[in-house]
């Protein structure tokens, strides 16, 4: 069953959880901190099966009819892995978030229960936010959560404008990847921000925050904000030529190497400066 649990927590994916957690200790200025170490377990498996987990179990119809699930893009459950998902979520997580309720400061606690929650009741109901538009793309949002919770846990301030930044740029992201999935939402009823836009106003409403993202980016770090530009603007070129979910789906493994392009070009910096004391 781990193997199977391993499988729908997506690792291809792991990457925007941890290399989030990284990011936030260079930016506190940390090459390596002890303290971060058991933040940085949680948001491997046990993280990403309660993000994919949670999604999968609300989204068996969609994904039956969906050909991209059922490989790394995703898994195909079963009814009766349902219960132990579940369990799987909540017996991995649950002790994670007592730990740091008991050892780090509250500060950097609330902002990983609004971690989890968000990412919980982007699947589950009442909420399920990936069923209404806009708030659907706002939501991932908490992408970016752990820019501020690991500098709060380390006992420094975030640097918000970065925050700010990465939850522009995972609102564009979120809604942009959504292309693909527009004729197997549209079927099943479920109204994300790509189905009610369509794919030519999905790529405008990517395109816009990418933008803001940009900006903020810039901001921040200049050699980030360019590879955002060149990167967003090439996934919303390509898409814009051809604006079908077929197309978007060609260059989806573009839009999955995005971010291990610019969080290499900002890393190679952080740690540079950390190293040389800039």
């Amino acid at each position: 069953m781990l193997k199977r649990l391993i499988i729908i927590s997506r690792p291809v994916l792991w990457v925007n959880t941890i290399g989030t957690t990284v990011m936030g200790m260079w930016l506190a200025g940390y090459l390596w901190d002890w303290r971060v170490l058991p933040i940085l377990i949680w948001v491997t498996l046990p993280f990403n099966l309660l993000i994919y987990g949670i999604n999968d179990i609300f989204d068996q119809e969609t994904d039956n009819i969906n050909a991209r699930k059922g490989g790394y893009e995703g898994a195909h459950i079963y009814p009766n892995e349902v219960k132990p998902i579940w369990w799987g979520v909540v017996l991995t997580n649950v002790p994670f978030l007592i730990f740091f309720a008991l050892t780090l400061p509250w500060q950097a606690t609330a902002w990983m229960v609004a971690y989890s929650l968000f990412f919980t009741f982007y699947s589950a109901p009442p909420l399920r936010f990936k069923a209404r538009p806009y708030l659907d793309s706002f939501s991932n949002t908490d992408y970016a959560f752990p820019l501020a919770f690991v500098p709060l846990a380390l006992g420094h301030e975030p640097l918000w404008l970065a925050v700010f930044a990465l939850m522009a740029w995972s609102i564009a992201k979120h809604a942009y990847d959504a292309i693909q999935d527009i004729p197997q939402d549209s079927d099943t009823g479920i109204q994300t921000t790509a189905v009610h836009l369509g794919v030519k106003g999905t790529l405008i409403w990517s395109g816009f925050w990418w933008i803001v993202s940009t900006v903020l980016f810039a901001l921040v770090n200049l050699p980030v904000a360019i590879a955002n530009a060149v990167i967003s603007g090439y996934l919303v070129v390509s898409v814009w030529k051809d604006p079908t979910p077929k197309k978007a789906h060609d260059v989806y493994k573009y839009s999955i190497a995005f971010p291990y392009v610019a969080g290499a070009v900002a890393g190679v910096q952080l740690v540079a400066s950390i190293v040389l004391g800039w």
